[in-house]
């Protein structure tokens, strides 16, 4: 650690040590706490601080890439995949999201043009936005990035919509029957008073209203993204990576990476007879979803709920959260904990009271 500077020039320039092997050392320095009950000797003798020109976290670095360059892109699969192919060597923070034929793109790159050809080559590119950093920078003048952004949720019941205001965002009721219309997200959005805003619909249906939202924002002169999030779950991943210290553009990928790698499930009741992918489902039974899909048709919502958890960490999973929805049974939560302590001890579990109707249980696997 103390010789991290002598490997990384910005890290000489700005007079600290490797925020990633401070936190390293800290780990272990606490794990053998644990372990042996004794304090390490490991703490570096040398740890730089600070000096008044150090180089900011909001500001690119000199050798940083210049442009933000976002579009949306029609293409298939394998277009995509020749997309990342060339532009992760010309730039940075590539992210490319999206399904069904439609994606969107953003790279960090000092080669425009060749950010748009690329897709161009693959498929139809259009909202292409381009960011100067240069400017950006110019039109915050002294403002913190705190002072300028704000962070706007969907959720869908009262439990929900405090965790999500414990994170510091703003809240617009939204789910199943309640879908909140485009001037509600607007409202939202303009009520922040920020010049950058980051939307994170909870289902795929609110997506379309957010971005209509979005639209009318940016006319006014506000910076917004939407984050494509389909899950109350996928909000509350995003929301826990979200750091307003960073430049905006990385904020929105580090949140959406968040959000992509959390697998969502759920557990609802089927209101008609249907043909699902796990067979006929008829009014009354306990339906198990995974990423918006049957998997299971039962009976009894613990049972279901055990067996959806089976399912979705048979593919692994380090953190589990469970949501408890306003029809659950008052022991679902330590009932799917004590489940989980015997089927899958590595596994950490969190249990909160989401409020949510129709959805007795929601579950993200990250």
């Amino acid at each position: 650690l103390d010789r991290t500077p002598e490997l990384l020039e910005p890290l000489r320039r700005a007079g600290v040590v490797d925020a990633g092997g401070r936190g390293l050392t800290v780990l272990l320095d606490s794990l053998v706490r644990v372990v042996t009950g004794e304090h390490p000797m490991s703490t570096p003798a040398r740890v730089a601080l600070p000096q008044p020109h150090a180089v900011s976290d909001d500001l690119p670095g000199e050798e940083g890439p210049a442009f933000e360059v976002m579009y949306l892109l029609e293409a298939d699969d394998v277009g995509t995949a020749a997309l990342k192919a060339a532009l992760e060597p010309i730039g940075d923070s590539l992210l490319v999201v999206g399904g069904d034929g439609l994606w969107n793109v953003h790279v960090h790159v000092d080669d425009v043009g060749a950010a748009v050809e690329a897709g161009i080559r693959v498929g139809r590119p259009y909202r292409i936005k381009v960011t100067h950093f240069g400017d950006q920078v110019g039109r915050r003048g002294g403002r913190t990035t705190a002072d300028v952004r704000a962070v706007v949720a969907f959720a869908p019941g009262e439990g929900l919509a405090a965790l999500a205001r414990q994170c510091g965002a703003i809240v617009v009721l939204a789910g199943p029957g309640n879908r909140p219309a485009t001037r509600d997200v607007l409202e939202a959005i303009q009520s922040a008073h920020a010049q950058e805003v980051v939307v994170l619909p909870d289902d795929a249906d609110s997506v379309p209203v957010a971005e209509a939202a979005a639209e009318f924002a940016r006319s006014g002169g506000i910076r917004v993204a939407v984050i494509p999030t389909r899950a109350s779950v996928q909000v509350l991943a995003a929301l826990a990576v979200h750091d307003s210290g960073r430049r905006y553009e990385d904020d929105v990928v580090s949140m959406t990476a968040a959000a992509r790698a959390t697998r969502t499930g759920g557990i609802t009741t089927a209101v008609r007879e249907s043909l699902t992918s796990a067979g006929v489902c008829r009014p009354g039974d306990v339906l198990g979803l995974v990423d918006g899909d049957v998997v299971s048709i039962g009976a009894d919502v613990g049972a279901a709920a055990e067996d959806l958890l089976d399912r979705m960490l048979t593919a692994g999973g380090e953190l589990v959260t469970l949501i408890i929805g306003s029809s659950a049974a008052p022991d679902l939560g330590a009932r799917l904990s004590r489940h989980l302590a015997q089927t899958r001890p590595e596994v950490e579990v969190g249990v909160h009271d989401g409020g949510q109707p129709h959805y007795p249980l929601l579950v993200g696997v990250e």
